[in-house]
């Protein structure tokens, strides 16, 4: 039977038989010729979390939407052991089938049905049936105990993440009570707090008031009491070769970024995405969603299973830092637009990047140059479309004290230093905002930024200016999606010290030679930095210091600044 719903489309209802007596509720929409994507709910939700993106996708997909056990339409299971995932498995296989005898469908999970789409692809006698998988906030249960498995070393970040995940996921304990879950349910008192959940993150990406049923609620219990303790205490190694993209939304509240990620060293093509949003993006930012998905769909279908993973561009990627950061998240699947001053090395960084990565191209650039950079943005977005991140790393050095520094010399490290930062946060930042699928843009100051010298004061104050304007733009961005570090660096061995001009030292060539025997001497690599710093496109930390020194540099700047001030009268380039 067809007729039109919600959606504004027309459905064809169907249902689609278990292994163990049931019968599933389903609704297709659109062409059945054209590519198949089927959606998966979570919990508490039914098929209805996807009217806008089928609304959407079923302009130029044959979309296929179901109520899974105990939710919406569908009857519930007798037995608590109907909920496994390995059921929940069957099941999709099941309606995946039906929905498109001839050829393999594109999966799209939420939640719940996330972890058990996982569940699904990671089965070796399932896999065959999925062209593709898009998950958004559900890891893999066996990947996720695995990862906090890994966490748990003596190592201060990973035991906070640990901490994080245990108090994002406290919910799971309350829900493995017996009678309380269902008298909060029964009360209103737990839909009243997942109300109020649901509004964590930016204003445009909360979702509309729901339709849920307390069927729902009562019925999807059962998820966490069968699965969660086996899955967690004794998981399997599950790998797929099925490509895999992961939407992750930039307020989560239920999982940390990390324990999504971890998949992809059980995947063979696996891509990460932020989207501006809290958890329910499906219900707020269908059309991000439905986008994402007809990316995947496009690449997979005409053989392109990396055509899009995550975008970075990098300034100053010729040399230094900024080559070795381009180069660093190329080996971490982003494809990579290198831009510098001089074209040929950016090339240079691009090619090698290419042997490594999903993708890299080559810009030459001059930061210092508003129009440039704006037009430089506007090649990126038409020819590789709107990064994940931006890493304005372009600098230049200068040395001397301030006495003998020239207003040029003032200048032109006010131009690129500080205007090369400003002007491509200004050409980059708008369409990432625009695009809403949030992102990271870190900016490179230094570890001077907060150690003050004589010996710098042009250098310094550029870069002191790149750690305020970055700490103000991650305030405003916030709401966005968009998480803004900046990068400060302590000595490392790169070749900022033989282009730095030296103002008035009397002997810039044995002062040159000083400091980049220091530098040599302490064998801090540009690859050691990139590492760090491709580390943080996933934390997103306010500040990063890089290098012992600069991390010890910005403890006492904060508990001891007038010793950092006595330090300034000394003279290192005397």
């Amino acid at each position: 039977m067809s007729r039109t719903d919600v959606t504004g489309t027309t459905a064809a209802r169907f249902s689609v038989p278990t292994g163990d007596g049931l019968a599933l509720a389903a609704r297709s929409y659109g062409d059945p010729a054209a590519p198949t994507v089927l959606c998966v709910h979570g919990y508490p939700d039914d098929s209805s979390v996807w009217e806008g993106v089928v609304a959407d996708l079923a302009a130029d997909h044959h979309v296929v939407v179901y109520d899974v056990r105990g939710a919406g339409a569908s009857p519930a299971p007798r037995e608590r052991s109907g909920y496994t995932l390995d059921r929940l498995a069957d099941d999709m296989a099941r309606v995946a089938a039906a929905a498109s005898p001839d050829r393999p469908v594109h999966l799209l999970a939420h939640d719940w049905g996330s972890l058990a789409a996982w569940h699904t692809v990671t089965e070796e006698r399932h896999a065959r049936l999925f062209a593709s998988y898009t998950s958004v906030s559900g890891p893999c249960l066996d990947h996720a105990a695995h990862w906090l498995r890994s966490r748990l070393r003596p190592s201060p970040r990973a035991l906070a993440d640990v901490a994080d995940e245990a108090l994002r996921s406290a919910y799971i304990g309350f829900f493995h009570l017996p009678w309380l879950p269902e008298f909060a349910w029964l009360t209103g008192i737990g839909g009243a707090a997942l109300r109020a959940l649901e509004r964590v993150g930016p204003p445009e990406g909360r979702p509309p008031r729901d339709r849920r049923s307390l069927r729902n609620h009562l019925n999807g219990l059962e998820l966490y009491r069968v699965n969660m303790r086996d899955r967690l205490l004794r998981p399997q190694q599950r790998r797929t070769s099925v490509p895999v993209q992961v939407l992750a939304p930039t307020h989560e509240l239920f999982m940390v970024e990390s324990a999504q990620t971890s998949s992809a060293a059980w995947t063979e093509d696996f891509r990460v995405h932020r989207v501006a949003g809290g958890h329910w993006i499906p219900r707020s930012r269908p059309g991000v969603v439905a986008g994402r998905v007809r990316e995947m769909v496009a690449d997979t279908e005409q053989g392109r299973p990396q055509g899009r993973a995550p975008l970075a561009v990098v300034t100053g990627a010729g040399s230094g830092i900024g080559r070795a950061t381009a180069l660093e998240l190329a080996a971490r699947g982003t494809r990579v637009v290198c831009a510098d001053i001089d074209g040929d090395a950016a090339e240079r960084t691009a090619e090698q990047a290419a042997r490594t990565g999903p993708g890299a191209a080559a810009y030459r650039v001059d930061v210092a140059d508003t129009a440039a950079v704006e037009e430089f943005a506007k090649r990126v977005r038409a020819e590789h479309g709107v990064p994940d991140t931006v890493v304005n790393n372009a600098g230049i050095g200068v040395g001397g004290a301030f006495l003998d520094t020239t207003p040029d010399d003032w200048r032109r490290a006010i131009d690129v230093n500080l205007w090369g930062v400003v002007n491509g946060c200004r050409a980059f930042a708008p369409m990432m905002v625009e695009e809403g699928v949030g992102g990271r843009i870190l900016n490179t100051a230094s570890a001077a930024a907060y150690l003050p010298s004589r010996a710098y004061p042009a250098y310094a104050s550029t870069k002191s200016a790149v750690l305020m304007l970055s700490r103000c733009l991650r305030g405003e961005l916030a709401e966005h999606g968009i998480k803004v570090t900046a990068v400060c660096p302590g000595l490392v061995n790169t070749n900022i010290i033989s282009t730095t001009r030296f103002s008035g030292t009397g002997a810039a060539s044995s002062t040159r030679d000083r400091l980049n025997r220091l530098y040599r001497r302490r064998g801090f690599t540009p690859e050691r930095a990139a590492r760090e710093i491709a580390d943080a496109v996933d934390r997103g930390p306010e500040v990063l210091p890089v290098t012992a020194e600069a991390r010890a540099g910005l403890a006492l700047s904060r508990l001891a600044p007038a010793a950092l001030r006595a330090a300034a009268r000394l003279s290192p380039l005397s």
